[in-house]
This record gives structure tokens, C-alpha cells and sequence, in this order.
């Protein structure tokens, strides 16, 4: 994940800033979601004060990225305020554009404090599986990238939806996560690499209220847009619980909206989604 997230800045200076990145392989040949946002967000933050960390984004994806070629991101400053900035990304590979994302900074200010509680009876996530275990014996690309190529550690409370989903058909989780390996102390590439995360298992819920694994033949899953909240600060190479639910599904696509929790229960940041969600005929 550091690699990708190294962009390089180019030099080149017209009315915008101009970076260039490559991409994690992937069995699919698609550039994973997440990766473009973080990439996304770290193109923009190159341009943004350091004492302005980012608070908000706001993404669409419009294109499958080509895990074969890098990505070039192309930067506008729109707006540089008393306390808030503004930056437009737009990612492009042959060409055109795969991601379009608007972010806003903002300086360090004090202010009224309050968030949603996290969960309670949440178990740790040292008593559960992880995917290595569950995954280790499935011969198959995926499987086996969702195993070990990710960069990403991940354990489902309830369950994972990986090969059945045989549990509660509802449309909630909650999923203990945290990078492999200690990262650099930069708020920045946290926030970035928080952003990376945010897209692994956004839409499940949809996915689990239907009985829906994802290896059901004929499943289709696309994100469409995706929208960030920071709220605090927080290391990402700590366990942070990621709560998650469905509000609605309808017409082929599905919204899901998530909270991000430090375990000692501080709202690091929030999250929604909409996703393509189609699947084969089925019977309920």
C-alpha cells in the first residue's frame, strides 16, 4: 500500500498539479476502489497546507481502472479559504477519467463536541478468524488475494460473507480492521490509508440481508460513489471497528453507510456508499 501511495509529482504546472501513481495488482485486473481514493486523496493533500488535514470527500467512480497501467491524478485548486480548502482530483488512465472526488481541508479549530457511541458487547478482534484462516484452503485467485494480497487485515464480527451466508439475514455488520504492518507516523498518509479501507466491505450489508455470499455465481458489485467523513484522528495500523449497514436497496444498486471506531470507542470517521448490486435470478 505505501508504494501505491507514493505518488510522484511531476513538475508539471498549467492551472493544475499533476501526479502519477501505480496500481496494486488484483486477480480481476481492476484497480480495487479504495486505492484510487486514497491515491486520490493523497494527490490533493500535496497541494493543501500541512496544518490543514482533510475532513470530507466526495467521490464518483466512473470507469474499471487498469491495474496494467499507472494513473495519472490532475489537481485544481478551487478554492484556498481563511480556514477551509477546497480541491477537485480527477484520475485518468488512457486518457479519460476513472475518478472524479472533491475534498475539503480545514485548519484545526475548536467547537462544540459530541459523536454516536460505538457498539457495546463488540468482541475483540483477537478472538476471531481472520481471512488467512478462512481463505488458506480455497484454490481459487481471489480467494487467495483476499487471503494475503491485501494490505488490509480484516475480521467479521458476525461472520464473513466470503463463501456462504448462512447467518441472520440482516442488514448490518461490523468488521475489525487495521493495516499489515506498522506505518510511518504522518496524519496525512493515515487519513489516506483510512480511505483505502473505508471501501473493503462497505457494501456486505447489502449483500448479507439477502443471503447473498461473495461467491454467488452471477453477483456483480461496483462502487459508484463514495463520500468520507474524517472526524478525529487515528493510526490505522491499530484495530479500528467499522459498523456498517444497508438502508436501502433498489433498481440494481444499494446505499450503505458506516462508522469507524478507535477500539477505546472514539468516532474516527464516517462513511456512505452506493454500489452497483445486481446478481442472478434467484429464489428467496
Amino acid at each position: 500500500m505505501l508504494a501505491t501511495l507514493n505518488l510522484v509529482d511531476t513538475g508539471a504546472r498549467t492551472d493544475e498539479d499533476i501526479f502519477t501513481g501505480p496500481s496494486q495488482w488484483s486477480p480481476q485486473g481492476r484497480v480495487f476502489g479504495g486505492q484510487v481514493l486514497a491515491q486520490s486523496v493523497v494527490a490533493a493533500t500535496r497541494t493543501v497546507a500541512a496544518d490543514r488535514p482533510i475532513h470530507s470527500m466526495h467521490g464518483y467512480f466512473l470507469r474499471p481502472g487498469d491495474v496494467e497501467v499507472p494513473i495519472t491524478f490532475a489537481v485544481d485548486r478551487i478554492h484556498d479559504g481563511r480556514s477551509f480548502t477546497t480541491r477537485r482530483t480527477q484520475a485518468y488512465q488512457h486518457g479519460v477519467p476513472i475518478l472524479s472526488l472533491i475534498a475539503s481541508f480545514q485548519t484545526d479549530d475548536e467547537g462544540l463536541d459530541h459523536q454516536a457511541p460505538m457498539p457495546e458487547g463488540v468482541p475483540d478482534p483477537e478472538g476471531l478468524p481472520d481471512e488467512r484462516e478462512l481463505l488458506s484452503t480455497v484454490d481459487h485467485p481471489m480467494a487467495r488475494y483476499w487471503a494475503s494480497g491485501r494490505p488490509f487485515e480484516l475480521r467479521h464480527v458476525d461472520g464473513s460473507i466470503y463463501l456462504t451466508a448462512d447467518g441472520p439475514r440482516v442488514a448490518q455488520q461490523a468488521v475489525w480492521l487495521r493495516a499489515r504492518g506498522r506505518l510511518p507516523d504522518d496524519p496525512a498518509l493515515h487519513r489516506a490509508a483510512l480511505a483505502y479501507a473505508s471501501d473493503y466491505t462497505i457494501l456486505e450489508p447489502i449483500w448479507r440481508r439477502h443471503g447473498i455470499a461473495w461467491a454467488t455465481p452471477g453477483l456483480k458489485a461496483a462502487s459508484l460513489d463514495h463520500a468520507m467523513w474524517w472526524h478525529r484522528p487515528a493510526r490505522v495500523d491499530d484495530w479500528l471497528l467499522y459498523t456498517q449497514e444497508s438502508t436501502s436497496a433498489t433498481g440494481g444498486r444499494g446505499l450503505s453507510h458506516g462508522r469507524i471506531y478507535t477500539r477505546d470507542g472514539v468516532l474516527v470517521a464516517s462513511v456512505a456508499q452506493e454500489g452497483m448490486t445486481r446478481v442472478a435470478a434467484r429464489s428467496e
